[in-house]
């Protein structure tokens, strides 16, 4: 017996799975740890998005606004798929158990949203704004502690559980990429007022209107995600309400609010930007808090 194998590393009640004992842990040649893929991917995935945001950054500063952004955006959505399928599979179940997979499971499904939108309405510069947000992310899911070792596959699901917590993270990602739109509102409006139109950051920017609309709309997108994950945390088994379930309510009732005012009676750009960015902000602390 190798000292791999020994009682110094693995004692008898020791959470860590073992790699030879659970196959799906290994690497795709037997010799890498599942863990230590799943890390790489992430790695990937920030490298990825940085070289998105920066080379976004240069294209736009040049007054030259391309899809390098896009590009290198998308490439990192394709790692983040890897990692989380990494992680799936050694949980049996979606992956948000841990800071590290909520982390990784929120950039995923704001890059997942940026790309659908950046397509849709042509806001390709949104990734320089996005590229920022995915990153630091990602990086708190690298901070060693951030994804479990000690990982029990799942022997059973519940799925009303699975659909709350996934569609809930999901949600975050569109109302997280409204908040960064309502950044770009910002940054715009004050150039404008400031009558700075040099440099590609305003050329490479849609109109107030297109942004203001889209802002709007991918809000509601997020809300109505949420809707779904907050009836199936209701319709959960009895015992398991919990203070997250309580919090994504009166999440979903404030963005209601803001978003009936907005469609319903009219809501100023500006004032539609803070109220978008100030519910996001909020919320993120009181889920980081919990």
């Amino acid at each position: 017996m190798s000292d791999l194998d020994g009682p110094a590393l693995f004692p008898p009640n020791s959470a860590i799975l073992k790699e030879s004992a659970y196959p799906h842990l290994k690497g795709w040649r037997g010799g890498v740890s599942y863990m230590g893929m799943e890390i790489g991917w992430v790695v990937i995935a920030t490298f990825l998005a940085s070289a998105g945001g920066v080379l976004g950054a240069l294209a736009m500063r040049a007054d030259k606004p391309g899809r390098a952004a896009f590009f290198w955006m998308s490439l990192a959505f394709g790692a983040q798929l890897m990692a989380l399928g990494w992680r799936g599979g050694l949980r049996g179940q979606c992956p948000l158990g841990d800071v590290g997979e909520v982390c990784l499971f929120l950039a995923w499904s704001l890059t997942l949203f940026y790309l659908v939108t950046g397509t849709t309405y042509r806001l390709s510069l949104l990734g320089v704004f996005t590229a920022p947000l995915v990153i630091v992310l990602q990086l708190i899911a690298l901070v060693p502690g951030a994804f479990d070792t000690g990982v029990v596959r799942a022997d059973s699901v519940d799925a009303w559980r699975e659909a709350h917590t996934s569609l809930s993270v999901l949600s975050y990602g569109a109302l997280a990429l409204a908040a960064v739109a309502g950044v770009m509102f910002f940054v715009l409006n004050y150039r404008l007022k400031a009558h700075k139109f040099g440099g590609g950051l305003v050329h490479g920017m849609p109109s107030i209107s297109r942004l203001v609309q889209a802002m709007a709309r991918i809000a509601l997108v997020g809300w109505v995600i949420l809707t779904a994950g907050t009836v199936a945390g209701l319709l959960m088994p009895e015992g398991n309400f919990s203070i997250h379930l309580m919090v994504a309510t009166i999440t979903w009732v404030l963005y209601a609010v803001l978003l009936g005012i907005y469609f319903v009676r009219g809501l100023p750009g500006r004032q539609l930007a803070i109220g978008l960015t100030g519910l996001f902000v909020l919320s993120l602390m009181v889920f980081a808090k919990l």
